[in-house]
């Protein structure tokens, strides 16, 4: 964030506007460290040219000898400890334990020298440093300092000497001169530098969140994405991949050959085809899957942008289920239809109820078995009309009382005995009751819980075995005095597109089912306080699994609120 806030302005116009930013300490206080180490580089070889002078049999003065060492200790020092707070804005501790010392030890030296050794080059270091590390004000301060000192030492060997110092004047200004020039283009190349190291940081931070929102983006899509290369190597795949393909794709680490897996041949093909014609391409695949029937896949694929045109490409594989697809467009219809049948339900029921009166009333006077006969046809199935506009109704008053207070409290294993016992006599399935909910109470409605109950059972019954034990209800007493009601069965797993909308309204696996059961059970028990799931899980240690739907009810103390 610090990155994109900086971005707001122009902080590159002067030192003082870096001087708020972090970017600008990088590069600073790496070529602090850089100059550290050359002066004490410089401080070593004054040290080895007093003692190789000596060597070869010159005169050395000692005090030479004596300056170079301690240039060479103080150099060492301000190296662990100079404090540093770039830039160097004055001439004060940070310049004067570093551009001060050098100052100071080569004029000493210069003024000492012996023979034809001549310091002056040594004078372009703290000019540097001032340029570089210091404002403008102290880089070309320290050029005038360094040209006084030159022309001072100038002057002073004119005074000491009767001969003709002018070239040595000359020498001094000209040296000055060039060290001015030195300090401005070295000033103007080290702002350079901080103004690309602090873009350079910006553009680093920006694709950091970047990549970071895409990677969120992608992890939670609920398509699946492969980043395929020219070579068809996977370099990243999204968690709907993997459910998608299967085969253990999350265990695999990129970049891996997508045609090492048989069942995704298909794929690296169809990213072959991309990248030879460099178009997207869209197909509707069969892949195996590891357990169960292929997977029916829509796969279209984009190139990412190159200026190479293979190298550099990506293929983004996007996968969709089309299962699940179309089950959600499903959905979405059947939710739009069941908005209308809503209002059409309420013009139905009324010619309903005419109907069935007028069924009951004929029947009375037909004495033809065959005429009777019809009769009860018809009124049956008025009966099963009557049904499901109730249905329909019971949506829109579900979601409109939410709140149901009862004033009753029910036992829940004397309750869930007696309506289990009523629907095995009516559908002849034995079902095993297992009560270890105890006296406990809970707040529901009796016959709210009989609609939830026979609605599970029935759904229960449709796909369980016709084993003994095949249909499992179970009672039980949780912490806090939370019941609970399990049904369980030992059909088949749940796909797991159906899971993601079993409790939707007008959302069915099967045609002829309204697909407002598990609905309105749901909204049934959200209205009591309870709430309502499924899970596929072992009933008992040893069992199969199956699938189970559970309701955890509120705590009998309380009142009910929505």
């Amino acid at each position: 964030m610090a990155s994109l806030l900086w971005s707001r302005g122009d902080p590159l116009t002067d030192w003082a506007a870096l001087d708020t930013r972090t970017e600008r300490d990088t590069a600073l206080q790496r070529l602090w460290r850089g100059f550290m180490t050359a002066r004490c580089f410089v401080a070593a070889v004054l040290l080895l040219l007093q003692f190789v002078t000596y060597a070869i049999g010159q005169s050395v003065h000692w005090i030479a000898v004596g300056l170079s060492s301690g240039y060479l200790i103080a150099a060492l020092l301000g190296a662990r400890f100079a404090p540093f707070r770039p830039p160097i804005r004055n001439f004060g501790t940070a310049w004067a334990v570093t551009i001060g010392i050098d100052l100071a030890t080569f004029t000493a030296l210069q003024v000492l020298q012996v023979g034809s050794i001549n310091y002056t080059p040594l004078f372009a270091l703290p000019v540097l440093m001032g340029a570089v590390l210091g404002t403008v004000t102290v880089g070309l301060g320290t050029s005038a300092a360094v040209t006084l000192l030159l022309l001072a030492d100038a002057g002073w060997r004119w005074i000491d000497s009767s001969g003709d110092a002018s070239a040595r004047f000359v020498q001094a200004a000209l040296t000055g001169t060039g060290l001015f020039v030195v300090a401005l283009l070295a000033h103007e190349l080290a702002r350079r530098l901080a103004r690309e190291e602090a873009l350079a940081q910006r553009g680093r931070s920006a694709a950091q969140m970047h990549a970071q929102v895409n990677d969120l983006v992608i992890e939670t899509l609920s398509e699946g994405v492969l980043v395929i290369d020219a070579d068809g190597r996977v370099h990243a795949a999204n968690p709907a991949a993997d459910v998608i393909l299967g085969h253990g794709l999350a265990s695999m680490t990129p970049p891996f050959v997508l045609a090492s897996q048989p069942a995704w041949r298909p794929l690296a093909a169809l990213a072959g085809r991309t990248f030879s014609r460099r178009a997207a391409q869209s197909r509707e695949l069969p892949l195996a899957q590891a357990q169960g029937p292929a997977r029916e896949v829509r796969v279209r694929t984009r190139l990412t942008p190159s200026s190479d045109r293979r190298n550099d490409s990506l293929c983004v594989m996007f996968l969709q289920d089309l299962r699940e697809l179309e089950a959600r467009i499903r959905t979405e219809k059947l939710a739009a239809m069941g908005r209308m049948s809503a209002a059409v339900a309420h013009e139905i029921r009324n010619p309903l109820a005419a109907i069935t009166q007028a069924s009951a009333l004929l029947s009375e006077d037909l004495t033809d078995p065959a005429h009777r006969q019809l009769t009860a046809m018809v009124e049956q199935n008025a009966q099963r009309l009557a049904r499901i506009v109730d249905d329909v109704l019971d949506v829109a008053r579900a979601r409109q009382q939410r709140v149901l207070p009862l004033d009753e409290q029910l036992s829940l294993d004397p309750t869930v005995r007696t309506l289990v016992d009523e629907w095995v006599q009516q559908t002849h399935r034995g079902v095993q009751v297992v009560l270890e909910a105890g006296a406990v109470d809970v707040r529901f409605d009796v016959e709210h819980l009989r609609r939830i109950l026979v609605n599970l059972l029935d759904n229960a019954a449709r796909y369980a075995s016709a084993s003994d034990g095949a249909i499992q209800v179970h009672t039980r007493n949780g912490t806090a005095g939370r019941a609970s009601l399990q049904v369980w069965s030992d059909g088949a797993p749940l796909d797991p597109a159906v899971q993601r909308h079993l409790f939707e309204p007008f959302f069915s696996s099967e045609s002829r089912s309204s697909g407002l059961g598990l609905f309105l059970c749901r909204e049934l028990c959200e209205r009591h306080g309870a709430t309502m799931g499924y899970e596929r899980c072992l009933v008992a240690r040893g069992s199969p699994e199956g699938n189970a739907f559970f309701v955890h009810f509120a705590a009998a103390e309380g009142r009910l609120t929505q």
